[in-house]
């Protein structure tokens, strides 16, 4: 038996860049991990079983990403025995966060470790990139600047350390594929690469996130969240990825006693 968790993520700056003949879109991002994580226990069983606790996910079961990746792996050809997973999901879903294709390159990594399958890191990050775009970056969750599908990583010279973030996502959630339906293709001017070499506190007018101007009008609900992170004195404050989860980062702990009421509410010290 093994016991591991999967971290989540947030996206600071997110550009989508242009389309792809294979439906999916070229991006730039950075990805960076946060310490809000999912608990997955794995032993041996008789056959396969997964048991949801935590957050309500909802879908198939047999649909779940950690299932994927296992069948994934058996596929591959290594012999991995019948196994009872038990994932308890703190990590809400349709939120931006990554939270279940975290789970599924944890579950690659963490058999490659315990069932000595010999795979690399790179070969884990080509292994869990058809599960979803954001599963190779769970492969080693260390802050990257990703292109491509996001799954082409470089060197992120990014350093929140010591910084205070706040999560906040509303009770609807947004579908990924009409975010990117509604989002107009476009290079920027500047990489995000530069534009984050720039302080913390000018970043609210240098790097955003281009979900933002098709999302807000369709769920004001996550414009208001993010305008109350900037009142509450958040030096920076974005949604992650497509949403619903709106991120603040502050330099001291924000207070947040009477907001966000029937919300989703995460803090760390990062």
């Amino acid at each position: 038996m093994f016991t591991f968790q999967a971290c989540c993520k947030i996206n600071l700056g997110l550009k989508v860049t242009g389309c792809r003949p294979d439906g999916y879109h070229n991006l730039q991002t950075i990805l960076y991990p946060v310490p809000l994580c999912d608990d997955i226990t794995v032993e041996e069983s008789e056959t396969d079983i997964l048991t949801l606790t935590g957050i309500p996910v909802g879908g198939i079961p047999g649909d779940n990403l950690v299932l994927r990746a296992l069948r994934m792996l058996r596929d591959k050809g290594f012999a991995i025995p019948h196994l009872h997973i038990r994932l308890h999901k703190n990590i809400p879903n349709g939120a931006g966060l990554g939270g279940g294709s975290s789970d599924a390159a944890g579950m690659v990594r963490e058999l490659n470790r315990h069932c000595a399958l010999g795979m690399s890191d790179e070969e884990m990050e080509r292994s869990v990139a058809p599960l979803g775009a954001d599963c190779p970056f769970f492969v080693r969750c260390k802050p990257v600047y990703a292109e491509g599908t996001g799954n082409v990583f470089s060197p992120a010279n990014v350093n929140l350390g010591g910084m205070h973030i706040l999560l906040v996502k509303p009770q609807e959630s947004v579908s990924t594929r009409e975010a990117y339906a509604m989002t107009q293709p476009r290079m920027p001017e500047t990489p995000l690469a530069k534009l984050v070499r720039h302080p913390i506190g000018e970043w609210r007018e240098l790097v955003s996130n281009d979900f933002e101007r098709s999302v807000f009008p369709a769920h004001p609900v996550i414009r208001e969240i993010k305008e109350q992170l900037y009142a509450m004195g958040a030096a920076y404050a974005s949604m992650s990825g497509s949403g619903s989860c709106v991120f603040g980062l502050f330099q001291g702990k924000p207070v947040t006693s009477g907001l966000f009421e029937g919300m989703f509410v995460y803090g760390a010290q990062l």
